[in-house]
């Protein structure tokens, strides 16, 4: 915690909330630069002050360390005003070597006159280079009433309101005059609730902010950079500010000021994204993959705008056209028309249908069908991403494969040699190559489609299997039946 209280000079205390530190570093300073403002003042003998070198100038007395590794829960100093604009103080607290705390921060100190008249702040710690937790315990009660009116909200179900309904999952920002956005966040959760900020409606390469438990079930805010499916990446809190945070009865609710820039892609900034809203559990300290598929908006939006908008946690449409075309091709009509060419060439004898063998004029339409809702299911993905998904790992790279081996089969079955042709060997081993190798990578990208958690992975990779191995089954009890007839 950091407070100040000053008029031509201030006392800033470091307080600890009963949770002892070993390491501490405070500056002051403006809020658009990183030069250290004013000079300090001690006599406490578990301190230090600092010379800090910025750009070649150096600035004596512009900060305080610690000076021994002795257990601290207050430290109190002077600091003496500089004639400069509006300051907060920044520190760094270190509890033990792996475990410290960046970013803490005090409110804005705003100078009116000739006098500095403090906005105060409490900021306090939680696990991690790059989380930080309030250090009170309750919130302002949220409510969705200036939603689309004053504030930015993002809420499901729609209409419902946090004040009201402890099932409500919410989101507001609210703009504070070019000093940032003020984020409230709320839901029913048993380990956490996180906002991302993302630039397709896929989960990797996301901006986060995370309300959860700590090691200790208090609740913290954080923020991480999120990759895919693992867990996401911690990254520096950053320029976040006046932190309240609260748990009451399972509804977990975060407040906080951010300045950060929103960054989905670790180097570039822009104010339009898609939502997720993500909750789910908890343990020792590290966030969970969810249980549900986040709540996601329909469309990208600035949420330094204000309006309102719900979302959905189903997947788009036309990504449930890709995945129900794509089972169809390749657990139905591929599967079926592949057994045909393998096991009942043998079946049938010298039977033909209008001049071909009776097996291959069932082969042919299955697969040429298996390669019509293969191209379908293709660009319907690619209509529904708007180009190439760089965040879903090796799906779309293997989908290309599956998509270029699927197309060269009825090229190469169209030029095909006669069957007493000397070289009708070639075209008889590349085919069934070509088939052989489909296959499994199909059965790869069906059994490894985006944004399913384990659990559900798990149990649609049994249904699928079940499916698999039953229509098998019927295929051959089928063509065992047409056989003997």
């Amino acid at each position: 915690m950091i407070n100040a209280e000053f008029c031509l000079f201030a006392q800033v205390t470091l307080d600890a909330n009963s949770v002892p530190f070993q390491g501490v570093l405070l500056e002051a300073r403006t809020q658009s630069s990183t030069i250290p403002r004013g000079t300090f003042r001690t006599t406490n003998s578990l301190v230090q002050l600092l010379t800090c070198n910025v750009g070649g100038t150096s600035y004596p007395e512009s900060a305080v360390s610690h000076s021994s590794e002795t257990e601290k829960t207050q430290i109190v100093v002077n600091w003496i005003a500089p004639d400069v604009g509006n300051i907060e103080f920044r520190a760094t607290f270190v509890q033990t070597r792996p475990m410290f705390w960046t970013g803490v921060t005090s409110r804005i100190i705003q100078r009116s006159g000739p006098t500095v008249v403090p906005q105060i702040t409490t900021s306090s710690r939680s696990q991690g280079s790059s989380s930080m937790s309030a250090a009170g315990s309750n919130v302002d009660a949220f409510s969705s009433d200036a939603c689309g009116s004053t504030k930015f909200c993002f809420i499901n179900p729609a209409q419902c309101n946090p004040a009201t309904d402890g099932n409500c999952f919410f989101m507001s920002s609210t703009p504070l005059n070019n000093q940032g956005l003020l984020f409230e966040m709320s839901g029913m959760a048993s380990g956490y609730i996180a906002i991302g900020f993302s630039d397709d409606q896929t989960m990797g390469n996301d901006d986060v902010y995370i309300c959860g438990m700590d090691v200790s079930r208090r609740i913290q805010v954080s923020r991480a950079y999120s990759t895919g499916r693992s867990r996401p990446v911690s990254r520096m809190l950053g320029q976040v500010s006046n932190i309240t945070v609260a748990n009451n009865n399972g509804v977990i609710q975060c407040s906080f000021v951010t300045r950060n820039n929103i960054s989905t892609a670790q180097r570039a900034a822009n104010n339009m994204h898609y939502l997720f809203f993500a909750f789910g559990p908890s343990s020792d300290g590290l966030i969970n993959i969810h249980q549900r598929t986040p709540f996601i908006s329909s469309e990208k939006v600035n949420v330094g705008a204000v309006q309102s908008i719900s979302g959905s946690s189903g997947r788009p449409i036309l990504i449930k056209a890709h995945g129900a075309l794509m089972l169809i091709a390749w657990m139905t009509t591929g599967t079926i028309g592949m057994l045909i060419a393998q096991y009942f060439k043998c079946i049938g004898g010298e039977r033909k249908i209008l001049g071909k063998a009776w097996w291959f004029q069932l082969h042919f339409p299955l697969m040429t069908l298996t390669v019509a809702l293969t191209i379908i299911g293709f660009v319907l993905v690619f209509v529904q991403v708007k180009g190439w998904s760089y965040s879903a790992g090796s799906h779309p790279v293997l989908g290309c494969v599956v998509m270029g081996l699927a197309l060269i089969q009825p090229f190469v079955a169209i030029f095909r040699p006669s069957p007493d042709h000397k070289r009708r060997w070639i075209f008889k081993y590349f085919h069934a190559i070509v088939a052989y190798a489909i296959r499994p990578l199909a059965g790869t990208l069906l059994f490894n489609m985006q944004n399913i958690n384990s659990h559900t992975s798990r149990t649609e990779m049994r249904i699928f299997k079940c499916y698999l191995h039953t229509l098998r089954f019927s295929v051959l009890s089928f063509f065992a039946c047409f056989h003997h007839m």
